[in-house]
């Protein structure tokens, strides 16, 4: 009760009107405030919902570096990228996805629709706990009314829902982010009393996020700082809690590295290398400096952006807002950007966009008669207008933009379950689908390999299928060992046609893709062509 009060009155400091107004309205919206354990449940059945909506795919790392790697250590068979043969990848976060297939195993419930939805149910179960942490901290920060309006965001902003829920490493950093988020005291609006272990749930939280994804860090090189300029016992965070946290987590991390690669491997000292020192991830495509600010987040927060940035004018938490701001800028420098990279942030700007709502929707309870419709009207139509814009984009990237890549291994895993399918070949370009970890059957498959070369300026091997396929296949055909099935998409399906013809390939299934293109020409549908001999 005291924590509510607290924050509320922090929010009248930072522009509710009329405090005995505002009041009487805690009173009453204490009396009726829904418990943590109310906010997950409902937040739980909405993000299980979500991950069964989720039937597209985004990208690879979702089932490359996550899904493939537990499906590996869990039955002993799939696909390590060159990722895993330099050491820039830790086995944690497979690791929670071996422990789930390891269950299904054990049950005899490892059937190809388990193996498909559990991984995802699993995040889903993780997202939820992301979006109580979520509502605590906007309550403690701002009161329960904001609190109320930053869950509305969460729940609503497409990419929140198109993503989350996903098993990227990202989304997990996310939830990560947002529970340290809750225990950090240098964040709070005011210094309310926390509980003695509250900073050492917060250490704890950002190191499991460090030991996951290295750039996490910073995150918590910003985080790290405040805490130092506004804590009393510095000394004490540095060396007592700090120090001994982070070494114990990245230490545990280490030792399962050791034994999962074999030797001592320095996963965050690899990652980190790779990525900023050699600039590596260029080698996957570049964007310019401002990608973030004018495209990639601007995308992400959709219709919430001038939401959120009213709510951080009129919230005045710059420190807080100040994490966006350091978070994009510092990724700005690195060349090659992802949307999914600066996700750890997109709650925060969430829960400003539910301030600017909350205040947007008080603000009538407050003033005369005569204005209360005309302010009821404004939250009203903003409510509407993020409804109409978000939910038909979610539901569109979620169910419809590039599901053929999907849809082709869920089709061939069944099909390979009733023991229709003996060898596959995908000539498309690498990384486009799942993988064993959706087939779940130990037959022989062959992707086109796109790992970097040291030498720049060569072509990998994906690469030269798709600038010359006939002369690529003519070649690779005469020391192939015939394929049961071919897997590529239309575009590379129509150079190939009298190939496949005169192979005995006859398609068998067409699954459409995408309605307009991303980084290459339209790939409007994923073609299966079966072996007739």
């Amino acid at each position: 009760m005291r924590k509510r009060k607290n924050g509320a009155e922090s929010a009248h400091g930072h522009g509710v009107p009329n405090p005995k107004s505002l009041q009487e309205d805690k009173k009453q919206e204490a009396n009726r405030f829904p418990s943590s354990k109310k906010i997950f449940l409902i937040c739980l059945i909405f993000r299980i919902t979500n991950s069964l909506f989720v039937q597209t795919y985004f990208n690879p790392d979702e089932h490359w570096q996550a899904l493939e790697v537990a499906h590996r250590i869990t039955f002993g068979y799939g696909h390590l990228t060159w990722e895993w043969t330099k050491g820039i990848r830790s086995y944690l976060h497979p690791m929670l996805f071996a422990v789930l297939y390891k269950l299904l195993s054990i049950l005899h419930l490892d059937t190809p629709l388990s193996m498909i939805k559990a991984p995802r149910l699993l995040q889903s179960v993780l997202s939820s706990f992301g979006d109580l942490y979520l509502f605590k901290f906007s309550n403690v920060m701002y009161g329960g009314h904001v609190a109320k309006w930053a869950l509305f965001g969460q729940l609503t902003n497409w990419f929140m829902f198109y993503c989350i829920t996903r098993t990227l490493s990202n989304s997990l950093e996310t939830v990560l982010t947002v529970i340290s988020l809750y225990y950090w005291p240098g964040l709070r609006t005011q210094m309310t009393k926390m509980p003695s272990a509250s900073r050492t749930w917060a250490l704890l939280s950002a190191a499991l996020a460090c030991a996951i994804r290295p750039t996490s860090a910073i995150i918590w090189i910003y985080v790290g700082i405040i805490e130092l300029f506004v804590s009393h016992d510095r000394l004490k965070f540095v060396f007592l809690e700090v120090v001994p946290i982070g070494s114990i987590v990245l230490g545990l991390t280490f030792i399962l590295d050791r034994f999962m690669y074999g030797s001592w491997i320095l996963v965050p000292f690899n990652f980190l290398k790779f990525n900023f020192l050699s600039s590596g991830g260029d080698y996957y495509g570049t964007h310019p400096w401002h990608w973030y600010f004018t495209q990639g987040f601007t995308v992400m927060i959709f219709t919430f952006l001038p939401f959120m940035v009213a709510g951080i004018i009129q919230s005045k938490h710059w420190k807080l807002s100040g994490l966006i701001l350091w978070v994009l800028t510092l990724y700005s420098v690195l060349g090659h950007k992802e949307f999914r990279f600066v996700l750890p942030v997109l709650p925060i700007s969430l829960l400003f966009s539910g301030y600017s709502l909350a205040m947007l929707s008080q603000q009538h309870s407050f003033n005369k008669k005569i204005k209360k419709h005309k302010r009821s009207w404004k939250i009203k139509a903003s409510v509407i207008f993020l409804l109409a814009t978000n939910i038909p984009m979610a539901v569109y990237m979620s169910m419809v933009h590039q599901r053929g890549t999907e849809d082709v291994m869920n089709y061939l895993a069944k099909e390979a379950f009733e023991g229709n399918v003996k060898s596959i070949l995908f000539l498309t370009p690498c990384h486009s689908t799942p993988y064993y970890s959706t087939l779940h059957q130990n037959l022989p498959m062959r992707f086109l390999d796109c790992s970097p070369s040291e030498v720049k300026g060569i072509p990998d091997e994906s690469d030269r299928f798709l600038m010359d396929p006939i002369n690529f296949i003519s070649e690779y055909e005469k020391n192939w060992s015939k394929p049961s099935h071919i897997v590529l998409f239309n575009t590379e399906e129509n150079h190939l046609k009298d190939f496949l013809f005169s192979h005995s390939f006859k398609e068998i299934k067409r699954f459409f893709h995408a309605h307009f293109k991303v980084d290459r020409d339209l790939q409007a549908s994923v073609v299966v062509y079966a072996n007739l001999d």
